[in-house]
């Protein structure tokens, strides 16, 4: 596995074949596409959820291990998957702690289409609501996929401040927007990058890597507020030496004066 870089990192290639990776297929359907045919970026996080239950499920840790927040998630959309494809989703361990671990997820088109992901996917405990140990049974098919075992956090996005935003409006929450946990939807964070890139186009044009980081729960009746930045070339050494030459977008999720998240759109 490469090493990490921050934003900038190289995702671990799909070890494949191998008994390991997780290999499940399933349709592009209408609801999962924009105007366009494009598979949307909240739909594929949607699709990037779902394997993961399917895979914990398939593993027999459902019952044991049944509560995760996602702390990070990266997507690289490579080529655009559209409609009526058929979806290759292939799941895997590409690092670990004890109590965390990053999951890899590549989605495939039949017709070329490409997406590749990989999230920080923290246990939880369900009375503490913290970190919680994961199984020593549970970390030994992790481990078949990764060498990785001493994986620790770091932020690799700081909130823009509101006095030189480029932009700030509301978003305002949907009772469609919570889950079972009583917060936003992860999935829902991607709806604002739907939105951001509604507005610019010409972000499509090429392959793009959008991160999400979050910081803390948006909740039914919070005035979500998005804060805007675009961070010209020469200005973004901010964001790690590899990105210096190209124009870095960031999206802030604020309620009042609290993060919620911080998003980072940039092409590839």
């Amino acid at each position: 596995m490469a090493e990490s870089t921050g934003l900038a990192k190289v995702m671990m290639p799909v070890p494949d074949p191998h008994p390991d990776v997780f290999d499940v297929q399933w349709p592009l359907r209408v609801a999962d596409v924009d105007r366009t045919g494009r598979l949307k970026f909240d739909a594929a996080t949607r699709h990037i959820q779902d394997i993961g239950s399917d895979q914990l499920r398939e593993m027999g840790f459902e019952e044991t291990h049944p509560l995760w927040i996602v702390r990070r998630t990266m997507v690289d959309m490579i080529r655009p998957i559209e409609f009526k494809d058929m979806l290759r989703l292939r799941r895997w361990c590409s690092g670990t702690s004890n109590r965390w671990c990053e999951m890899r997820v590549r989605v495939d088109g039949r017709k070329g289409g490409l997406i590749e992901s990989e999230a920080f996917w923290i246990n939880i405990n369900q009375e503490t609501q913290g970190p919680a140990r994961i199984s020593d049974d549970f970390l030994e098919g992790l481990h078949r996929t990764t060498d990785v075992n001493r994986l620790r956090w770091k932020a690799y996005l700081k909130a823009g401040s509101r006095e030189d935003a480029d932009e700030i409006r509301d978003y305002p929450v949907r009772v469609s927007d919570i889950d079972i946990f009583d917060h936003m939807n992860n999935s829902v964070y991607w709806s604002v990058v739907e939105d951001y890139l509604y507005n610019t186009p010409e972000l499509l044009t090429a392959p793009l890597r959008v991160t999400i980081e979050h910081d803390a729960p948006v909740a039914l009746g919070d005035k979500l507020e998005i804060i805007s930045h675009v961070h010209p070339p020469g200005s973004t050494d901010k964001f790690g030496p590899e990105l210096t030459d190209r124009v870095v977008r960031t999206l802030t999720y604020a309620v009042g004066d609290e993060t919620k998240a911080i998003a980072s759109i940039f092409a590839l």
